[in-house]
Parts: structure tokens; sequence; C-alpha cells
């Protein structure tokens, strides 16, 4: 088990602790909410485990090298921004989708435009709260005055993977 883990499962005791130590059965409240949770929560991990080990077979890593790598520049950059934004689910899906295209050899510029995108856009969150919760007006707003993010943010990666390596660190 590693570290973080460890801290998760030391924070889940104390909390646990202090909800027992509290009037109102705070603590049985708090297993059942978790026990919900925990149902809810398995399938979409089983899932979501299911789907990365099979992306990870079919991903085809000569074209993620040529579409995605590290001499891909802005073509690879604007490739990832789209593929972020078009990226359905939470970071059990994404994270290992990520990992999987940086094992294939996807470059660090393409990989910050996916994981940026991803967390500013996707189009499934936009349509299914976004413009239903907050309305259009403010949903296109938000959207418009964020579409240069991804790109700050990719080459700003790319500018720091350069001073770095540069610098032996």
């Amino acid at each position: 088990m590693d570290a973080i883990s460890i801290g998760m499962w030391l924070l889940a005791l104390i909390m646990g602790g202090i909800a027992f130590s509290r009037p109102g059965k705070l603590h049985i409240q708090g297993a059942k909410i978790a026990g919900e949770n925990l149902l809810v929560m398995v399938p979409r991990i089983i899932m979501a485990i299911l789907v990365s080990g099979f992306f990870s077979v079919i991903v085809p890593t000569d074209l993620v090298a040529n579409w995605l790598g590290k001499d891909s520049g802005m073509k690879g950059i604007l490739i990832g921004f789209v593929a972020g934004g078009l990226t359905p689910g939470g970071p059990i899906i994404c994270f290992p989708i990520i990992a999987i295209i940086f094992k294939a050899g996807a470059g660090i510029g393409p990989l910050i435009a996916f994981l940026t995108s991803w967390s500013v856009f996707a189009l499934h969150r936009l349509f299914a709260f976004e413009f239903p919760m907050m309305g259009p007006r403010f949903a296109m707003v938000r959207l418009l005055s964020s579409v240069i993010l991804p790109f700050i943010a990719a080459i700003s990666a790319l500018l720091l993977e350069n001073f770095f390596m540069g610098n032996n660190f």
C-alpha cells in the first residue's frame, strides 16, 4: 500500500472516530452514506478499469507518436484540445487514458492540452449540467472566455519542460 492510500485510511479512521464521538449516531449515518456511494462507484470503477485496459491494447503507438508526439507541435496540441473536450467521464476514465497515450509516446504539450481541455470543457458536463443549471448565456461566456486556456497551459508546459531538461532536473 502506498503512502497516499495509508493517509486516506488514516483520515477515514480519524473522521470515523470524530463522528463516533459526537451525539446522534453520526458514525452510522456516515457509514450508510459511504455504503450508498460504494454501490454507485464500484460499477463505475470496474467499467473504467475495463475501458482503460481495452484502450491500452487498441491504441496504435505509431499513430500516437505521429499525431501527439513530442514533435507534433500545434497539430498535437489542437488534437489534445479537441480530444480532451470530447472525453466523457471523470478522473477514473480520463487519467488512465492520459497514462496510456503518454506511454504510447504522446508529448507533454498535447497531454497538457488534453487534460486542461477535459478539465475546462468536457462537453458532456456542459450539456448535462452547465446549460440546464446556469443557462446558455453563462455557459457560452464561460466557454468562450476559457477557450485559450488549454493552449496557454500546453505552451507553458513545453517551455517548462525545455527549461527543466536544460537544467538537469
